[in-house]
């Protein structure tokens, strides 16, 4: 791995524990914090958790010489990934038609789409490596973790919009979450097809 992918690796690494740390108030189980989501505050738990999980495991799994080094936990980090993955995204489904709704029919149905985009990459990528797929592997694993990181991008942008009062939340909310979720996929599906034969 370059100097270049490393420092990439490391800067998604640092955003996302800036985000994480953003979020552990919810540990607490104080109903004040959860506001809104009191009632769903086990989903809201389990769907944080599965996220934290990702974001953190996500670029340890890209790291070439860790993988290298230590096959066999980068299979178990692999598959805890894969399973917390699993576990957000019912959560964000369960959620999405019990509290989103709640929001706008849009808000929902766009967190909708995020969790099956999130469930799909992932098993997209367990599909490819017990086929024994190696860079399709990689593909979908980058993918899936583009998706893993939605929310932390979708957090940032919404305060920047929201801070600079552009449109409602209703409006900007599901258009942040297509554009965060289409446009890297975009890219990446760029830079893997550019040198194909």
């Amino acid at each position: 791995m370059s100097i270049f992918w490393f420092g990439i690796l490391l800067m998604f690494f640092l955003i996302a524990l800036n985000f994480i740390s953003g979020e552990l108030k919810y540990y607490q189980l104080e109903e004040a914090t959860f506001g809104r989501y009191w009632e769903v505050k086990w989903w809201l738990i389990g769907h944080l958790s599965g996220g934290i999980l990702a974001l953190v495991l996500g670029p340890v799994q890209f790291w070439t010489k860790f993988r290298n080094k230590y096959l066999k936990a980068h299979r178990l980090m692999g598959k805890i990934y894969l399973i917390a993955i699993l576990v957000a995204s019912l959560s964000s489904i369960y959620m999405a038609w019990n509290t989103a709704i709640k929001v706008h029919f849009t808000w929902a149905l766009s967190l909708q789409v995020l969790s099956i985009t999130w469930i799909i990459t992932a098993f997209m990528a367990f599909r490819a490596i017990k086929k024994h797929r190696i860079q399709q592997h990689k593909e979908w694993m980058v993918r899936s973790y583009i998706v893993t990181f939605v929310f932390v991008a979708f957090r940032w942008i919404n305060d920047m919009l929201g801070a600079a009062e552009i449109g409602t939340f209703v409006e900007r909310g599901p258009t942040i979450i297509y554009l965060t979720i289409f446009l890297p996929l975009l890219a990446a599906e760029i830079i893997f097809q550019w040198n194909k034969k």
